[in-house]
């Protein structure tokens, strides 16, 4: 299921604009969105789900259109979503909270729906606790749970927003893991300011800023873009200044070792380096008046 949005604009009351003429192509498979906090990646990701209506421009999901009642209708019957926080009721278990969200969502066959919450509870790793009540999960069990009921009606579209936030590392990539399996056939939009887990889990991505599109592409492309201007520059006193943004920093006893992205100062001994996603990430993000890379799959 392809999403093709163009010239989108979401305005709140008192003029703030959450999404700025905002234009983006979302193909089958697995795609990242990535940005900082605020800068529109839940408006937009709420917007798809049908949640808020944007204010102007045009959104296709599927064969449907976005801007209508209708097709937001149509996008709800279709679309599986972990919203960022997902209300649960804590007292209930595992099995009876997905039991209940099949009913809300249209699964009538009472048995057909129980078959279907305990394949997802097998696939998400928690039939040997789906009789235990919520409240007594792990963080990151409640996100399994989550994506577990988002898959309930077997989505052609599944939108994950800030999946694995606030998880430790070995559930961060269980998590991750999870949503690489369940790609193929549908599409699944991952949206995280996490640069790692759009690393690790997307080759297709789109960068937001300000409520814009200014980077879509794939993951080499997004590099390409950064080619010369990653550099290592070591230095002895003082925390060297200039038209460049540190990245890391290395003690290397004597000296330090610092990791810039931008323009090294001229008097310094800077040394060019292949740049990482995570510089990428900075430039796109420091860069004087981005404007959207477009690239075509």
């Amino acid at each position: 299921m392809d999403i093709k949005i163009n010239g989108l604009n979401k305005v709140y009351r008192g003029g703030v604009h959450a999404l700025n003429d905002l234009s983006v192509t979302i193909p089958t498979g697995m795609f990242g969105l990535l940005g900082p906090n605020g800068a529109g990646k839940t408006t937009l990701m709420r917007t798809l789900a049908g949640i808020l209506r944007p204010t102007s421009g045009q959104l296709q999901v599927g064969e449907f259109d976005g801007t209508t009642a209708r097709g937001r209708a149509a996008i709800q019957q279709t679309l599986g979503y972990l919203p960022q926080e997902l209300g649960m009721y804590p007292d209930l278990s595992a099995r009876e909270f997905l039991d209940y969200i099949g009913i809300l969502k249209g699964l009538r066959d009472r048995r057909a729906r129980q078959e279907r919450a305990d394949e997802l509870l097998s696939l998400v790793a928690l039939s040997s606790v789906a009789g235990r009540k919520i409240k007594t999960y792990s963080g990151g069990m409640k996100r399994r749970v989550g994506i577990a009921q988002a898959l309930l009606n077997d989505p052609r579209l599944l939108i994950v927003d800030e999946p694995t936030a606030g998880l430790d590392p070995e559930e961060r990539i269980r998590f991750r893991n999870l949503l690489s399996d369940l790609a193929g056939e549908r599409t699944v939009l991952l949206s995280t300011h996490i640069v790692e887990d759009i690393a690790q889990t997307c080759r297709r991505l789109a960068i937001m800023k300000s409520g814009r599109v200014i980077f879509q592409g794939d993951l080499s492309q997004m590099l390409e873009e950064t080619q010369n201007k990653v550099w290592l520059l070591n230095t002895v006193g003082p925390k060297p200044e200039g038209d460049f943004i540190v990245v890391s920093m290395l003690n290397l006893g004597n000296s330090m070792q610092y990791r810039i992205v931008g323009t090294p100062p001229k008097q310094a001994q800077a040394i060019p380096t292949a740049p990482g996603l995570e510089d990428a990430y900075v430039w796109f993000m420091h860069e004087e008046k981005p404007s959207a890379r477009i690239a075509t799959y």
